[in-house]
């Protein structure tokens, strides 16, 4: 058996490569769900720990602090699962279909559905509410429609990536800014150099992919909404979960305590909107999903979803994902790759280069949006200090390298949380995510031209500030 020597650079890369190659090949090449190639990784890891010398209290406890940092997300996707049922049944994302329906021509709908999530998604600081709430409505309009459903599926991740990124009720921001020592609302205005262009031109490639539709199916439409008019309650108060979300959002309620709260609301909605309604049929449209049955079919595929049980896949793979990359951080394995790259690089480029290919393989390898910026952000945060860069500029890196990318992960907690939820799978939608793909290559050009990227005014060593904890 092999000692626990201090851990290269070469063994822990082919370790990295082995067990990308199994999730890779397992989800792209074979088409597999990703929770077995995810098995088969940790498996992987597993046996080289034992191999390498660890005993099982190391390995359990490697599990254990992987698993940590996704409890509070995997509570917040349950609870999404419970509202997306209940806006269904209390009228709410009905309502919203019927109402784009009537004011969203075809031929500008890509662009609208793109800067409508963006709105929502800057109020609310969440690309997983976005997509959760008006993005399903958005869908059920696209598919209707006979727009691609990724395409739509990319206009909505991508607006809603853009509204976070726009908000300063994001996690990932308010994350990003604690990790470099930066005040918020400078690290926001520093990831404008990305965010704005990769908005610009996602706008002009949605409007651009949708003059093809110029003449929606009239009859299909009208036969849709008066499906959706004869079997559920449309109305106006049928918003009053929309406006309930961006009240807690105006007074920064936390997002567990506004889930519960929209989910109480709307089951009240139901009750009144069904008086036959009974508590063990309210109880089964909560934790199993809301199931259509209108006299249209596509209505019934569309509108037949939510429910505690229809998160439990993701939950499954989150875990999965969690503990591998539980095991890849306490094992040593990702900081042996990432220190080398830190310490050796030279120029403003170079840094900003080798940070981005951290964050990016911090999201592959461990799927985790907060530990895509956490990690990355602790190794190179003096790194770009000492070569004269400013903190925000180490800010906007991990926002274009981790937390916009990590919807695009077939196995990140992300990519597998919208996959789950719209029904198309992360590799479908990836190409057309437009602006997650964008930003990445505008921080490079920033970090070759020195364009959109402050100087430090300092090079001392900073004392790191601590983390806070993610609500």
């Amino acid at each position: 058996m092999m000692t626990k020597s201090k851990l290269g650079l070469v063994e822990a890369s082919i370790v990295l490569m082995i067990i990308l190659a199994i999730m890779g090949i397992g989800v792209i090449g074979f088409g597999l769900s990703p929770q077995v190639p995810v098995l088969l990784a940790i498996t992987v890891a597993i046996f080289w720990a034992k191999v390498r010398g660890f005993d099982w209290h190391e390995i359990n406890a490697g599990i254990k602090d992987g698993i940590d940092k996704g409890i509070i997300p995997i509570v917040i996707f349950i609870l999404i699962g419970a509202m997306i049922s209940t806006w269904i049944a209390a009228g709410t994302i009905p309502t919203l279909m019927v109402i784009g329906f009537k004011a969203i021509s075809a031929q500008w709908f890509l662009p609208t559905v793109f800067l409508v999530c963006s709105l929502v998604g800057a109020a609310v600081g969440s690309c997983f509410t976005v997509v959760s709430t008006v993005g399903i409505a958005f869908f059920g309009i696209g598919v209707t429609m006979n727009f691609n459903p990724a395409l739509v599926a990319g206009a909505i991740i991508a607006g809603g990536i853009f509204g976070d990124k726009l908000s300063p009720l994001s996690e990932t921001n308010n994350l990003a800014a604690a990790v470099v020592d930066t005040d918020l609302f400078n690290h926001m205005k520093t990831i404008l150099w990305s965010t704005i262009p990769a908005a610009t031109i996602s706008t002009i490639a949605f409007a651009l992919l949708g003059m093809g539709h110029n003449h929606a199916d009239m009859a299909k439409i009208n036969t849709t909404v008066t499906a959706l008019n004869n079997d559920f309650h449309i109305s106006i108060i049928a918003l009053i979960p929309i406006a309930l979300v961006f009240i807690c959002a105006a007074f920064k309620m936390a997002a567990i305590p506004t889930m519960l709260l929209n989910i109480f609301v709307s089951a009240a909605m139901m009750f009144m909107n069904n008086p036959q309604l009974n508590m063990t049929k309210a109880s089964n449209i909560i934790t199993n999903g809301f199931v259509a049955k209108t006299s249209n079919s596509e209505v019934n595929l569309l509108l037949s979803r939510g429910g505690i049980v229809s998160m439990m896949p993701t939950v499954a793979l989150i875990v999965l994902t969690l503990s591998l990359g539980g095991l890849l951080v306490h094992f040593g394995l990702i900081n042996a790759v990432m220190s080398p790259l830190s310490t050796k690089l030279n120029s403003s480029a170079k840094l900003i280069t080798a940070a981005l290919a951290a964050c990016i393989g911090v999201n592959i390898f461990v799927g985790e949006q907060f530990l895509s910026i956490i990690l990355p952000g602790r190794a190179f945060k003096q790194t770009f200090n000492n070569g004269g860069l400013a903190s925000a500029a180490l800010g906007r890196v991990l926002e274009d390298g981790g937390t916009v990318l990590n919807y695009l992960v077939p196995w990140g907690v992300g990519g597998v949380f919208i996959a789950n939820t719209l029904g198309v799978p992360t590799i479908s939608y990836l190409p057309f995510v437009f602006f997650s793909l964008l930003c990445p290559v505008f921080s490079l050009l920033s970090g070759f031209t020195g364009i959109g990227f402050k100087k430090s005014t300092t090079s001392k060593p900073q004392e790191e500030r601590p983390v806070p904890a993610q609500n």
